[in-house]
């Protein structure tokens, strides 16, 4: 990782704000995109992408390896995806902890998993082979959940930490995810947090999700990635940064994109939590 973007923030990079990163690079610490949008020979997306990498730190995080499918990680798919790599030199590679495909077919969504001692050596198989064709440690995300498994054998931060003590992976911390899946299984997000193995994180993810009403008044949050983080993830995010060893911190805002002062705003509002959890951020401040 470059020196300093401990405890920076930044944000998904779309290209509606190519032209605005480059003029305005101060405004982050670096960007984040998703490297199957630049798996084509050239065009406008690399040429952006080469000029955006010279003057901000990039990093990657990717949506198509089905990394919790049966199947084995797409060998022409890992070996393209090295070649990104290698030519823009990401300081972070992180997935999911999901699958998209299976049998010859993709689906256009990241689908969850139970958690199982089965499943848990799969995807450690899956993890190994991943960082091994791409030549580095990647992380992996934990996803947002809208129903549960009755064959689950264990939590998800339990499956978590195992998947990274067996790979030598790290994890990517989503506070969204974690405060959607615990409010759609009526379950306390503060709890949820407490169990999360934070010592094995490596990056955090911030977003805004949607909120849905049924006809009998349930409640379903949607990870929609089309708003502001809302109130309880910042209050989240602050109690996790206090405790944990400083990480980078995305905003991701993929949805009903914003003009870029409000979606920088929100990297800043990031920023200024990260600075208080820092030793003497607290002091500082009241002084």
């Amino acid at each position: 990782m470059p020196a300093g973007l401990q405890a920076q923030a930044g944000i998904g990079l779309r290209p509606q704000h190519y032209n605005d990163a480059l003029a305005n690079p101060r405004d982050v610490a670096f960007v984040e995109v998703h490297p199957e949008n630049y798996l084509c020979a050239g065009g406008p997306q690399h040429h952006y992408l080469t000029l955006v990498r010279e003057i901000l730190p990039v990093s990657f995080h990717g949506v198509g390896l089905s990394l919790g499918g049966e199947t084995r990680p797409d060998r022409t798919h890992l070996e393209r995806l090295r070649g990104l790599i290698d030519r823009y030199q990401p300081f972070r590679f992180s997935e999911h902890l999901a699958w998209s495909s299976h049998g010859g077919h993709f689906f256009n969504d990241l689908l969850p998993l139970p958690y199982t001692q089965r499943n848990l050596a799969r995807m450690v198989d899956h993890v190994v082979e991943t960082q091994e064709a791409l030549g580095r440690q990647i992380l992996i995300e934990n996803p947002s959940l809208y129903l549960g498994f009755a064959e689950s054998e264990m939590s998800e931060p339990e499956f978590l930490a195992q998947l990274a003590a067996c790979s030598g992976c790290a994890l990517l911390l989503d506070i969204n995810n974690l405060y959607v899946s615990a409010i759609n299984a009526g379950t306390d997000p503060w709890a949820s947090l407490a169990a999360f193995p934070l010592w094995q994180v490596g990056e955090i993810h911030l977003a805004g999700h949607a909120r849905q009403v049924d006809a009998d008044g349930d409640v379903l949050l949607i990870d929609a990635h089309n708003a502001p983080v809302a109130d309880a993830v910042w209050q989240l995010f602050a109690e996790a940064v206090a405790v944990m060893p400083p990480v980078p911190v995305l905003i991701e805002w993929d949805n009903d994109l914003p003009a870029w002062a409000e979606l920088t705003a929100e990297a800043h509002s990031a920023q200024s939590i990260l600075d208080l959890s820092q030793p003497g951020g607290r002091l500082a401040a009241i002084a």
